[in-house]
């Protein structure tokens, strides 16, 4: 069973739910007048974009990236793939990109680069999870969640190892399980 699995759950489902409302209506807020393309980073952003694309009430699109830099370890490898790049062309439009977890930044300062030489209106960051203690590259964030401490942390859309991403909470991993 996946709950015995996790060592302590950090944000209830009541809590995400809270939160993502908040940041939806900090985004409603700041694009009062603008159409935005939100850009999930998947996998690990699909539930939190879901969530958050219903609670924003401003006219927008959607579009999915995914890029690699973990494999099926529990720390960023620092190597950066794109897996799958957008459908659409993003000149011209307010973009902002949806991140389940902000790590040692390696992967999204690679990935806003790149989205910058695409040239939109603008580029914001929106991400869930922000880890500071673990950060190797400095990344502005726009809108976040939530700082968590150093810990491996699964549900809501995270992962280890592709298993754990339906758990309705974020929980951190007991170490016994991925060491």
């Amino acid at each position: 069973m996946m709950e015995h699995d996790i060592q302590e759950v950090l944000f209830s489902q009541e809590q995400l739910d809270r939160r993502v409302s908040e940041l939806a209506e900090q985004i409603n807020r700041d694009y009062a007048d603008k159409e935005i393309l939100l850009v999930s980073v998947l996998r690990g952003s699909f539930i939190f974009m879901a969530d958050l694309a219903r609670k924003i009430t401003r006219p927008c699109r959607i579009d999915f990236m995914s890029v690699s830099s973990y494999g099926k370890g529990t720390s960023s490898s620092g190597q950066v793939q794109i897996t799958k790049d957008l459908s659409e062309d993003i000149s011209g439009l307010h973009v902002i990109v949806i991140e389940d977890i902000l790590d040692s930044g390696n992967t999204l300062s690679y990935l806003l680069r790149i989205l910058e030489q695409r040239h939109p209106a603008s580029i914001r960051l929106c991400t869930l999870l922000d880890k500071p203690d673990r950060r190797k590259v400095e990344v502005a964030v726009h809108y976040s969640g939530f700082t968590i401490p150093d810990a491996f942390v699964v549900g809501y859309g995270l992962d280890y190892a592709e298993r754990y991403r339906n758990l309705p909470y974020i929980g951190i991993l007991k170490p016994e399980v991925y060491s």
